[in-house]
C-alpha cells in the first residue's frame, strides 16, 4: 500500500483531463525518483501560475495581465473577432502568423447531453462586443464536431441580427478533430479560405 502522501498526489493528478489512475501513478513515482530541487521548481511554477495568470475581461484569454496583450494591442484589427472554444485554440491560430484580428473565447461549446447551455458560455459577452464595437466580421473558428456545428448554428441565428459578416473556417480540418492538434498549414489554409455563412434575415 502506497503512503498517504503518494495517494493524495495520485488523487489530485487524476483530476486533470486525460489522466487516469495508471498515468497519475506513473507520474507520481517518476517525481519520486527526481531530485527534490526539480519538485520544488514544479511547485514554484504552479504557485506562480495560480497567483499571476488572469482571465481577460474582454476576450477571456489567459495571460498575466488584463486586458490580455492581444486585446491591448492597437496594431491588431479590432473589427474582426475570431471566436474559438478554448485558449489553446487561440494559441493554435496565433502560431500560424496569418491572423491579425482579435479573439473571443467561449469556454466550450453547447452540449445538451453534458448540460452545457448558452448561459454556461461567454456568448452574451460576444453579442455585447458585436453590438457595442465597430465589428465588421465574426469568424466562427470552432472545432468541426457535432457540438461545434450546433454552436455555430446557434451563434449564426443571433449574429444575423447585427450588421456583421459571419464566416467560418474552410473545411480543411477533419470532422471531429480539434484545432489545437491541427498543423499550422492546415489551420492557415482553413483561416485564409474561410467561407461566408449565408443567413436568411
Amino acid at each position: 500500500m502506497a503512503s498517504q502522501a503518494i495517494e493524495e498526489l495520485i488523487a489530485e493528478l487524476c483530476r486533470l483531463p486525460g489522466f487516469g489512475v495508471r498515468t497519475a501513478t506513473r507520474i507520481a513515482y517518476f517525481l519520486l525518483s527526481r531530485p527534490k530541487e526539480d519538485i520544488y521548481a514544479l511547485i514554484d511554477a504552479l504557485k506562480k501560475f495560480a497567483e499571476n495568470v488572469k482571465v481577460c475581461s474582454i476576450c477571456f484569454n489567459v495571460s498575466e495581465c488584463d486586458p490580455c496583450p492581444i486585446c491591448a494591442d492597437e496594431n491588431r484589427d479590432h473589427s474582426v473577432i475570431c471566436v474559438v472554444e478554448e485558449p489553446q485554440d487561440l494559441a493554435a491560430i496565433e502560431n500560424t502568423g496569418v491572423y491579425d484580428g482579435v479573439y473571443h473565447i467561449l469556454g466550450g461549446v453547447l452540449d445538451a447531453l453534458e448540460g452545457i447551455s448558452p448561459d454556461d458560455l461567454h456568448i452574451k459577452e460576444l453579442f455585447q462586443r458585436v453590438s457595442e464595437g465597430d465589428v465588421k466580421e465574426v469568424i466562427l473558428a470552432l472545432n468541426p464536431t457535432s457540438e461545434g456545428e450546433t454552436t455555430i448554428s446557434y451563434l449564426t441565428k443571433y449574429l444575423k441580427n447585427y450588421d456583421v459578416k459571419i464566416t467560418t473556417l474552410a473545411k480543411g480540418i477533419s470532422s471531429g478533430s480539434d484545432l489545437e492538434f491541427a498543423d499550422k498549414r492546415t489551420i492557415r489554409q482553413a483561416l485564409e479560405n474561410r467561407t461566408k455563412i449565408e443567413v436568411e434575415k
